[in-house]
């Protein structure tokens, strides 16, 4: 078993619950105008509706899950260090959800551990959120409730990065650009894909580019850990 093998992946594309502004219910749009107002501070013209267009998907209380991708350091016959991943991408959010809890259930709870850049500011939260307002009982390894800090296993490449410095963000690209890690966004970023999602209707292109982010992720945490990449041809895409 790789020495990295107990380390899940993780990475998930989200955008705003709804198409359109007014298909919100009312009690939502009351709540939306509230968040909305933080907004506003910067800006008096903006909108209900075009901050719902922009911003909905990040909360997860007015977004919903599309995609998650994860991926695994395994080992293959010669002993060299090779990366299994695997997508969940469906419109239905609750049948996605089901389907990676079902996943993560048939591994050893106690001894996963997640990786996820920026992972503990969002896609652990939104996850465990989502999986809640969806009905789903939370799985072993997201179940964080009431734990301290240093209780929680999960890893971030954005807090290893940091060293302890917590006065910027550092983006995923900027990193794979200063470790030379590939990448293949394919047009999109995090800004595009609800009108890629809505608009365009491409869950495939939203797939692929999550897909490639956890390949970076995964490619990244090796680079931080003094590690060489695995080579484009041990890289596994279910």
């Amino acid at each position: 078993m790789d020495e990295f093998g107990n380390i899940l992946f993780l990475d998930v594309e989200t955008v705003a619950c709804v198409p359109r502004y007014e298909l919100l219910t009312e009690r939502l749009k009351v709540q939306w105008a509230r968040k909305a107002n933080f907004f506003r501070l910067r800006d008096e013209t903006l909108t209900d509706e075009s901050l719902f267009h922009e911003k909905a998907g990040i909360y997860a209380e007015f977004g919903k899950v599309i995609v998650i991708a994860i991926a695994k350091f395994s080992s293959n016959e010669a002993g060299e260090r090779t990366l299994l991943t695997q997508r969940f991408a469906h419109h239905d959010e609750t049948e996605l959800l089901q389907e990676f809890v079902s996943v993560l259930t048939k591994m050893d709870q106690p001894k996963v551990r997640f990786c996820a850049h920026n992972g503990k500011e969002f896609d652990y939260p939104y996850l465990s959120r989502r999986l809640l307002i969806n009905g789903i009982r939370l799985p072993e390894s997201l179940d964080m409730g009431g734990k301290k800090p240093w209780e929680i296993p999960h890893l971030d490449t954005l807090e290893l990065w940091k060293f302890g410095d917590y006065k910027h963000y550092t983006s995923l690209e900027l990193l794979a650009t200063l470790f030379d890690i590939p990448t293949s966004k394919n047009g999109l970023d995090g800004s595009k894909v609800n009108e890629t999602y809505y608009r365009d209707q491409d869950l495939k292109k939203i797939a692929e580019y999550c897909v490639n982010d956890v390949v970076v992720v995964s490619q990244l945490f090796l680079r931080l850990r003094g590690q060489p990449l695995v080579s484009p041809g041990h890289i596994q895409y279910t």
